[in-house]
């Protein structure tokens, strides 16, 4: 079963800064599209970052110029490296791997993720 476990989340003032890890177990990540989602209370879960096997980078319009995804496959793990956090970034941060068209979660199963609060 692929499992994915993140980790690096915590509580930082407005401005600062986190870097989120996610190590996937059963896939390697050299073969799929890999993808940060979060999810923030009364909110439907949103698509953070892509970062796709060819190499192509996707940011949502809310963390361009703020986060960066990068991947070490020779870890099996996936980075989030967070700057200019903002309270609205407040979230619960997954990852999971991402369909090339959509950029939709790839597997049902998903970690338990890692609380990121930012306060002002």
């Amino acid at each position: 079963q692929v499992t994915f476990a993140e980790s690096g989340g915590g509580l930082v003032q407005s401005g600062g800064s986190l870097r989120l890890t996610c190590t996937a177990s059963k896939i390697p990540t050299s073969a799929f599209d890999m993808g940060w989602y979060r999810l923030a209370t009364n909110k439907a879960r949103e698509l953070v970052a892509v970062s796709a096997t060819d190499g192509i980078i996707y940011y949502a319009d809310f963390v361009k110029g703020r986060f960066t995804i990068s991947r070490d496959n020779a870890k099996n793990t996936v980075y989030l490296q967070m700057n200019s956090l903002a309270p609205e970034d407040t979230a619960v941060y997954y990852c999971n791997a991402a369909r090339r068209v959509g950029r939709d979660p790839l597997f049902g199963n998903w970690g338990q993720g890692t609380q990121v609060t930012v306060s002002s």
